[in-house]
């Protein structure tokens, strides 16, 4: 059987992929154990991390879409919303215009942790991205879009299908 030889932009693609794959195993290592230092279920960080960005973009979860966001039943989301609220890493609000709407948000005590421990993780990101211009930056913005775009699609449609 004739195998084409793989080209430099195989080979780059092929290299990219792997880099990938290992940083979303450093970041899921690194996610563990700020989860086992603070008495976390895996279960409750993705809730955590689905929390900070919901509301980092201005728009707070209910438990409702934090269910649906990480995959969980009412009940376990109910249950993980607890646990978080019982250790401060999170909080429930009630919105002034309909008191009926629950908000999550990322409570003060959680926060100080959080920083506490991945502090140093961002000062290492910092220093990492200093040495890359605003054009690469931007470039790299692009691709990571791009692939957080194909993941979520892929995901959506498994999703479906199940």
């Amino acid at each position: 059987m004739y195998r084409a030889r793989k080209t430099e932009r195989d080979r780059l693609r092929e290299e990219i992929v792997n880099l990938m794959r290992t940083y979303s195993v450093e970041a899921q290592h690194v996610g563990h154990a700020f989860a086992q230092r603070h008495g976390l279920h895996p279960t409750d960080l993705q809730a955590l991390i689905a929390v900070m960005h919901a509301e980092g973009r201005g728009a707070p979860l209910t438990p409702g879409r934090l269910g649906e966001a990480i995959g969980l039943s009412s009940g376990a989301t109910t249950a993980a919303i607890d646990r978080l609220e019982r250790a401060g890493h999170l909080r429930r609000t009630r919105e002034s215009t309909d008191r009926r709407v629950v908000h999550l948000r990322y409570g003060e005590p959680g926060m100080a942790l959080a920083l506490e421990f991945f502090g140093p993780l961002g000062k290492r990101t910092d220093d990492v991205m200093a040495g890359f211009s605003d054009e690469d930056l931007a470039l790299v913005r692009r691709f990571l879009q791009g692939m957080n775009d194909a993941l979520a699609e892929h995901h959506a449609e498994v999703r479906a299908e199940q």
